[in-house]
């Protein structure tokens, strides 16, 4: 089992992106994704998103806002994944050049026109509604299979 955080800092009307095209053997090669990584041994969910974020990006967040929690069972082929899911509207500081990828702010309303993982195309509409979600998505060899999803 796989925990990590998925953070999207949002700014007058926009969300950074990061486009991941830099690493070697990368699973999200090609793709859009919101920042974030795995846990390191005894973080909170907090404490990872504000380290992912300043690693990715170089950015300082503030008060990161818990918006929903993603199962991914069996992902990777390997790991089911338990994806803490933030949004952030208060930091500081300025954009680094990514080893990750390439940071863009991306307009809200173009979000789900990038290259993006299929579930996310469903669950990033999500971050704008005031409710809280856990949604489980189903991939099978990369390809998108099914989702399910209660809202509190």
């Amino acid at each position: 089992m796989k925990l990590a955080t998925l953070c999207y800092v949002k700014h007058d009307g926009k969300t950074l992106m990061i486009h991941r095209v830099k690493k070697q053997n990368d699973y999200h090669e090609g793709k859009w994704n919101g920042l974030g990584g795995k846990f390191e041994p005894g973080e909170t969910p907090e404490e990872c998103a504000i380290r992912e974020v300043k690693e990715e990006s170089g950015l300082t967040i503030f008060s990161p806002k818990l918006h929903g929690l993603l199962t991914f069972p069996m992902f990777d082929g390997v790991d089911d994944w338990y994806v803490f899911v933030y949004t952030i509207n208060e930091f500081e500081g300025e954009l680094i050049d990514s080893d990750e990828g390439n940071l863009a702010w991306i307009p809200n309303d173009e979000l789900t026109k990038l290259n993006l993982w299929e579930g996310d195309q469903i669950f990033l509409p999500w971050l704008f509604q005031d409710k809280f979600f856990s949604a489980k998505f189903n991939y099978e060899n990369g390809k998108f299979k099914d989702y399910e999803v209660v809202f509190y």
